[in-house]
């Protein structure tokens, strides 16, 4: 479980307004949470949305299929959402494709 430091935390602030994780700490649980769940280390964040539910949706590289040379390897784009928490509350695979093939 990803700690939440003090100037990041979902406590009530003074004004009774409930504080939105930032976009690092989204990363930091996405990629904690995620790896934990499906079991390998993320290998990169290709993107991140804020939800207007207060949460984030974070895009999570993994490789999948690991081969030789490198460059066949199958790697895999997932969306990881996020609730205002900073909790895993669903993800999806985008994509499938070679490590060495780029987007045209």
């Amino acid at each position: 479980m990803v700690r939440r430091v003090a100037d990041e935390s979902n406590e009530s602030s003074p004004s009774g307004k409930r504080e939105k994780v930032s976009a690092a700490f989204a990363i930091r649980a996405a990629t904690e949470q995620f790896g934990a769940l499906i079991g390998r280390a993320p290998e990169a964040v290709s993107g991140i949305r804020a939800l207007p539910d207060g949460g984030w949706s974070v895009l999570i590289d993994v490789l999948e299929l690991e081969r030789v040379p490198a460059t066949t390897s199958v790697m895999a784009t997932y969306r990881v959402d996020l609730d205002a928490a900073g909790e895993l509350c669903g993800c999806e695979r985008l994509r499938r494709y070679t490590r060495g093939t780029t987007d045209m």
